[in-house]
């Protein structure tokens, strides 16, 4: 029985050990990209594996650009888009990931009692998930983690964050969200995208353009393929109307 304690107690110390060696890890990734921009990501190199495997070549569209390179209208729109209070927080908005929650688990009961129904036509009932991620916390989980969602990769995207707010600036966190989020179908970043839809410049975005790409971000490969969409015209109308109301970095 000792020795079965033993080999459990020290089995658990090497798993400690091993988390603690992947923190310092991430921190000293993350403490780097301080000093130097990093090539891709972690999100960017799977999807590239991806659509190698679906299409059999990789079309792939991401120019770099620094932070005085951006239109500023790009920059408030995503602001107002995804994080309004990104000038405000720590890398967590508590207060939107607790309206996530509400929403979300009000989207459930309603999936849960029409179910009887949607099953009975052959349908697969689905709630619709609001997300309450900050920007910092997008960037943390597209940098260096997988896409799955379970309790331990958050945990592991809550440290990550934290480290990027404590080693970068606002603006070098912003900078690098717009350099490498997707926009598309292997259309990475705010340059990619400024010239895939609107054959231009990001510096020279207009606040439409700008309002548009931001409503697209949720779900850019979706809004791709639905360019006139009304939800899409219609959410960047609200976008523009707040765009002036958020505080950039």
């Amino acid at each position: 029985m000792k020795q079965v304690l033993k080999a459990i107690r020290d089995w658990l110390q090497l798993v400690l050990v091993a988390l603690v060696i992947l923190q310092i890890f991430f921190i000293g990734r993350v403490a780097w990209m301080a000093v130097s921009d990093p090539a891709s990501t972690a999100f960017e190199r799977s999807q590239a594996w991806q659509i190698v495997s679906q299409k059999g070549s990789l079309k792939w569209r991401q120019d770099w650009r620094a932070v005085d390179q951006l239109s500023v209208n790009l920059k408030r729109a995503v602001l107002a888009s995804e994080d309004s209070g990104f000038t405000q927080h720590k890398g967590v908005w508590w207060d939107a990931v607790e309206k996530a929650w509400r929403k979300n688990a009000n989207a459930q009961a309603k999936v849960e009692a029409q179910a009887a129904k949607a099953k009975a036509k052959g349908q697969k009932a689905m709630p619709k998930i609001v997300g309450g991620s900050t920007i910092t916390q997008q960037l943390a989980k597209n940098l260096l983690l997988t896409g799955e969602r379970t309790m331990l990769r958050k945990a592991q995207e809550w440290v990550i964050t934290m480290a990027l707010e404590t080693f970068l600036s606002k603006q070098q966190i912003l900078t690098l969200y717009l350099n490498h989020v997707e926009w598309g179908l292997g259309v990475f970043g705010a340059e990619a995208a400024a010239q895939h839809y609107f054959q231009k410049p990001a510096s020279k975005l207009s606040e439409w353009e700008a309002a548009r790409l931001a409503v697209m971000l949720p779900r850019p490969r979706f809004f791709e393929k639905l360019p006139q969409s009304a939800y899409l015209s219609d959410r960047a109308q609200t976008i523009m109307a707040r765009m002036n109301d958020v505080a950039l970095p």
